[in-house]
This record gives C-alpha cells, sequence and structure tokens, in this order.
C-alpha cells in the first residue's frame, strides 16, 4: 500500500462507522423500550418515569417514521 500522507478514507470510514454503530444502537433501544412486555418490565423495576419521559418521543418519532 503506498502512503502519500493522506488519511482521509481512513478517517471517512471511520466516522461512518462510528455514527452508523450510534444509528444502530439508537434503532436497538427504541425497538427494545417500545415492547410492551419490556414496558411492563421495567415498569417493575421503578423506571416509569424514564419511560413515560421517554414515550411522547417515541410515539412522535414512530408517527415521523410512518410517513
Amino acid at each position: 500500500m503506498e502512503n502519500n500522507g493522506s488519511n482521509d478514507s481512513y478517517d471517512v470510514k471511520g466516522t461512518l462507522c462510528l455514527f452508523g454503530g450510534l444509528a444502530l444502537l439508537v434503532v436497538g433501544t427504541g425497538m427494545i423500550v417500545s415492547h410492551p412486555a419490556i414496558r411492563k418490565y421495567i415498569g417493575q423495576l421503578g423506571v416509569t418515569d424514564l419511560v413515560q419521559a421517554a414515550a411522547p418521543d417515541l410515539e412522535r418519532y414512530l408517527k415521523l417514521r410512518s410517513m
């Protein structure tokens, strides 16, 4: 491999992988939290305030996504 002093392609790939991983993390968390059985389990743990605070945002996101 020839190194011409520029690591632009490696920087772009690294940034793409970073943002791709973050996007997968957010989508996976949203899918898990949106399941009714998981909501019930989290509610039993006493984290109801967090779920209630996130529910309107999640519903708004799902409405925008369905458009």
